[in-house]
């Protein structure tokens, strides 16, 4: 994924909201979310590598990834992240936070976020804070760190802050509209990542359009209140139409409670 809303622990009737646009070249090939064999997840994989870009279980499982973007220090030959989505449904959280401590650094740039037992969790590889469990709230993830005040964050964050202030519920499509915003910031609020002015202006506005690289897709993950699940995907065209639309609905073995553990907590710093 390229950028994610998401509110933990805030609204009354979903303790879980994520919605978030996974942007990619058109050319990469991707099979949609769909419920895989083994392990048992429910997903869209990546047919380049074999991972996958976010990914949800019947146990309230939850986890997603985004590229920290630094050009300079791109390795080709690095592992693929797609796969420590996987590792972040499947793992036991100890082996999730030995592997991301001891071997986090030989992959490129990333953030990563999973949920489970109630709980929210945070690691990015470029800074030294570790494992971070996060506190009730609404946050937004791009490809910077956690909350990094780009535009485009900060404009479907509030607009999810909105909605949670409102008590709004938090249907699929009303999401969707949320992660479709094509307006372009101001030419001096680009961020400058070392990636150009072009790629800069490309990259600028929370649903991208065009013809090499853009939004492939849009995820949705509701957890409500009396454990049940919802999971939609809406998929797109180079031009920004809608290819398909799935959604799954399913009642999780492991209920949230929307008063989440307040407590803060980090990890494993490098």
């Amino acid at each position: 994924m390229c950028l994610l809303a998401f509110a933990v622990g805030v609204h009354p009737d979903y303790p879980l909201i994520v919605a978030a646009n996974r942007d990619e070249f058109h050319e990469r090939p991707a099979e949609p979310a769909a419920w895989w064999k083994a392990p048992r997840i429910l997903a869209g994989r990546d047919l380049r590598a074999g991972g996958t870009w976010l990914g949800v279980t019947r146990a309230g499982g939850l986890a997603t990834i985004t590229n920290f973007r630094d050009p300079e220090r791109h390795r080709p030959r690095a592992p693929s992240r797609g796969g420590l989505v996987v590792r972040a449904l499947v793992d036991p959280q100890e082996t999730l936070e030995t592997h991301l401590t001891g071997h986090g650094r030989d992959y490129n740039g990333f953030n990563l976020l999973w949920a489970r037992e109630g709980a929210v969790w945070y690691y990015n590889n470029q800074t030294a804070s570790g494992v971070t469990r996060l506190t009730p709230g609404i946050y937004g993830l791009s490809n910077g760190v956690l909350d990094t005040p780009w535009p485009k964050l900060l404009r479907v964050r509030e607009g999810l802050r909105e909605l949670v202030r409102q008590r709004g519920e938090p249907v699929p499509h009303v999401l969707f509209e949320l992660m479709s915003d094509r307006r372009q910031p101001p030419e001096h609020a680009l961020p400058d990542t070392g990636i150009g002015a072009e790629w800069e202006r490309l990259l600028a506005t929370p649903f991208i359009v065009d013809r090499r690289y853009g939004t492939r897709s849009t995820s949705v993950v509701l957890h409500r209140i009396d454990g049940t699940a919802t999971f939609a995907e809406r998929a797109y065209r180079p031009d920004g139409g809608v290819v398909s639309e799935r959604v799954f609905r399913f009642r999780l073995t492991r209920g949230w409670s929307a008063r989440t553990d307040s407590r803060h907590s980090v990890t494993g710093a490098h």
